[in-house]
């Protein structure tokens, strides 16, 4: 409804619109949705002085090596423990599988987790969270490492596309509170894949 609303609005003032609008950057749809959403003041985690001035987010260039296809075994039995984050809030998580697979040559683990939390919001019974570090982190990509989001699998297999890679919002604005990535998700490897690091002006 937001976006019929919109294209309304330039229907109707075509020649400021085109004069004013800014297309935001973005070769992939992930890109463009995650820039729309950073310049959405309702939804931004950017600060007011960045978002007044956002023009998209600087991005690793799409790689199809980065998208790779995981063995997924889940880990049942697993105890739920509190995730440590940014700040003093302590969120409730349990390993829920193990990833491994194949990345230029050389085999990788992650272990893959899920809010206890947010399973009870409806839309997010089966959502996934899978966060990692590697060498890029505090060079090019955040130094605090970056996020997936996905989902509970079929089979056992999973797609890891590291081009949908994304900073926590702490990279953003203090004020959030962030999981923070465990050691045991470190990759020792450039994951030259997904949004890089925020320059803040």
């Amino acid at each position: 409804m937001k976006s019929l609303f919109a294209l309304s609005f330039c229907v109707i003032c075509f020649t400021s619109c085109a004069q004013k609008k800014q297309p935001l950057k973005g070769e992939t749809e992930f890109q463009r949705e995650i820039n729309a959403e950073y310049k959405d003041a309702t939804a931004s985690p950017l600060k007011d002085k960045d978002r007044k001035k956002f023009e998209g987010l600087d991005f690793f260039k799409f790689d199809s090596t980065y998208v790779v296809i995981a063995s997924f075994k889940r880990t049942p039995n697993e105890k739920v423990f509190k995730m440590k984050t940014t700040t003093d809030r302590t969120p409730e998580y349990v390993k829920y599988g193990v990833l491994n697979f194949s990345l230029k040559g050389e085999n990788f683990t992650l272990n893959i987790y899920q809010n206890q939390g947010l399973i009870e919001k409806e839309g997010y019974e089966d959502y996934l969270f899978l966060p990692f570090l590697d060498e890029t982190n505090g060079l090019e990509s955040y130094g605090g490492g970056r996020y997936i989001d996905t989902r509970i699998p079929e089979g056992d297999t999973m797609v890891i596309d590291f081009n949908r890679a994304y900073n926590p919002y702490c990279a953003y604005n203090d004020k959030y509170s962030c999981p923070i990535v465990p050691r045991k998700n470190y990759l020792k490897t450039r994951i030259e894949a997904g949004v890089k690091a925020f320059d803040k002006h």
